[in-house]
């Protein structure tokens, strides 16, 4: 059939399966998600439909199916909790800083795509995400155990009074603020201040404690914190739910694959419960009707309260193109296609764009409901829009009843993808892995864990790059280390090298680039240099690459070397070491061109012409 905006309908039969198959997967995650970031259950559900069905318009990989993922949405979820600490626990008022970030990290990825950046997304050492997945599980799992028991720190009277003290203190800050702020407080008179104090409401300090506790509580410190309240106010209908959602997504694997067992689980669970008219907790409400677009981002924009997200913008994006490329990676291998990562990229940034203009999380390539969509006949970009459709309908039409899910039933949803995150593979490599991509997989764990996402995966590849550059740069000295020519290893056109104007020159070998982790040993070239040797041959066909600090070092060494009145030659230099030597004019000011040759036979032909044997070589 005929494409129509790059839309491939000969497969149509084959897309439609693909993406509703997809999107029954996605739904249940996708509510689970929406909750986990501190947003509710319909921003994980527009999340997934619009990332879904923009990142499979504007894609490169055609059978890819996007939307919130455990990774981003546990990013989503510090960025959440971050955000709306600085607005007092008012969401309504942080939501639209919090969409803006959001909105940026999209941004960002469409950048990424638009600078062709895609390809350089491989190079994210293998130890800083293992460290991060197992994180990301961690986290996901320790906090999914206050709402599986049926504990809301909000709700626990007996800690929310803990901070009554302090809410009143902070109340009271609020007031002598704005006084300030109104040019009204002075010193001599606080009788307005004592005026408005009076006017505080019970319920405003009960709020206010209400907001502390909840901040007590968050993060991976927080629930472990308050864990021992929760297990004496245990929720036994909250628990058996949660437990029995667990129960049936594995058991029922174990009887078919066919039908997602998390969709199962949460039907099965959620309508008995239902049926049975327990007074359990539902989720909150999901909106009915069409998606409202959030104009706050726009109305109510303000870099004050944004700024201090660029860097964790930043890093939700990346985080988002490594989650979607991997996964094209896999889908790749399952069609034997080839997917676009800059166009992926850029899709992916557009449907994150789109979700938080309408109030979603921002999602990435998802490899399980990819590789549902590709088993299910889905075969091009249609599939990952009509799982994105079926999802916009459940919305429109199954809302009201969406919203009576138990929240047990997706903390036990959740449990269950906090377990299956966690990178065992890498887990399991420890005893087996070098020590220093050991430390790297662990500091990344432990600060993603306890402290901050965003910087433990900063410092994560901080530490692995300057490791990677301390060891390029050992064994690049290590195999060109100085010595005499007849101790060291004569590579195989240096074999017919005359023996006796062995003590009259000295082959210097560069195995490897010449940057900055690797200059200590050439700077001592000088001093090496038998007294006898009157030229110097450098060999640098295996220097493939040379930064400014490698230039600097030949650069001392040449000049090194002219002034103890030696002669050399510089031989096979690659494209862009040449360069180098050229733009700052090495060549010719210290190197004529004369003695800068393509290959070693031509540099020997130079040394048998013009270089006298002085000395006898030794017996």
């Amino acid at each position: 059939m005929r494409n129509f905006l790059r839309l491939d309908f000969s497969h149509l039969r084959g897309d439609f399966f693909g993406g509703l198959t997809a999107g029954i997967v996605a739904l249940p995650l996708a509510l689970a998600f929406g909750v986990s970031s501190g947003l509710g259950p319909s921003a994980g559900l527009y999340g997934a439909i619009f990332v879904s069905f923009f990142a499979a318009l504007f894609g490169g990989t055609n059978t890819q199916i996007s939307g919130p993922t455990a990774p981003m949405t546990a990013v989503s979820m510090v960025i959440v909790a971050g955000i709306l600490a600085s607005f007092e626990g008012d969401l309504s008022r942080a939501l639209p800083a919090i969409l803006t970030v959001f909105l940026l990290a999209g941004i960002f990825q469409i950048l990424l795509g638009v600078l062709g950046l895609g390809k350089y997304i491989k190079y994210i050492p293998s130890p800083v995400v293992s460290g991060f997945m197992t994180a990301i599980g961690l986290i996901i799992l320790i906090t999914q155990i206050l709402p599986a028991v049926g504990y809301y720190p909000k709700e626990d009277a007996g800690l929310v009074n803990q901070f009554k003290a302090i809410s009143e203190e902070k109340i009271l800050e609020k007031i002598l603020k704005d006084e300030a702020d109104e040019g009204i407080l002075v010193l001599e008179d606080f009788k307005e201040t004592i005026n408005r104090a009076e006017h505080i409401s019970g319920e405003e300090i009960l709020i206010e404690s209400q907001v502390l506790a909840g901040k007590e509580a968050s993060g991976v410190i927080g629930a472990i914190k308050v864990l021992p309240r929760a297990l004496q106010n245990i929720n036994w209908l909250e628990l058996l739910l949660c437990l029995a959602t667990i129960i049936i997504i594995y058991g029922f694997k174990r009887v078919t694959t066919k039908i997602p067992s998390t969709l199962v689980a949460l039907l099965a669970v959620s309508g008995f419960a239902y049926g049975m008219g327990w007074d359990y907790r539902p989720i909150d409400a999901i909106p009915s009707g069409l998606p409202i677009p959030n104009l706050g981002i726009f109305t109510d924009f303000s870099i004050e309260s944004v700024s201090p997200y660029f860097f964790t913008a930043l890093t939700l994006a990346l985080l988002g193109a490594i989650d979607s490329l991997l996964t094209s990676v896999v889908a790749d291998n399952l069609t034997k296609t080839k997917h676009n990562p800059n166009q992926e990229l850029i899709g992916q940034g557009i449907g994150n764009g789109v979700a938080a203009f309408f109030g979603g999380i921002p999602g990435a390539g998802a490899t399980i409901r990819t590789v549902v969509n590709i088993n299910s006949g889905g075969k091009t970009r249609l599939s990952g829009m009509m799982a994105g459709l079926l999802l916009f309908f459940i919305l429109l039409v199954l809302g009201p009843t969406a919203s009576q899910i138990p929240a047990a039933v997706l903390a036990g949803i959740l449990i269950t993808v906090g377990i299956g995150v966690m990178d065992y593979k890498g887990l399991r490599a420890i005893p087996y892995m070098p020590r220093s991509e050991v430390a790297v997989m662990l500091i990344v764990l432990v600060l993603s864990s306890i402290w901050n996402l965003v910087y433990a995966v900063g410092i994560g590849l901080v530490i692995a790059s300057i490791m990677f550059m301390k060891k390029i740069g050992d064994l690049t000295e290590e195999q060109s280390k100085i010595m005499p020519l007849e101790q060291d290893e004569a590579w195989p056109d240096e074999k017919s090298f005359p023996k006796q104007l062995k003590e009259e020159v000295f082959i210097k070998h560069i195995n490897g680039p010449l940057f900055f982790g690797s200059t200590s040993g050439f700077q001592q070239l000088i001093a090496q240099i038998p007294l006898t040797a009157s030229v110097v041959i450098i060999r640098m066909k295996n220097v493939l690459y040379m930064d400014q600090s490698g230039l600097y070092a030949m650069e001392d060494a040449l000049i090194d070397l002219a002034n103890s009145g030696k002669k050399v030659l510089l031989t096979g230099i690659p494209k862009q070491p040449r360069y180098m030597l050229e733009r700052v004019n090495l060549i010719p000011n210290l190197i004529s061109p004369d003695m800068v040759f393509d290959n070693f036979e031509d540099a020997l032909g130079w040394v048998i012409t013009h270089v006298r044997d002085e000395y006898p070589a030794p017996v």
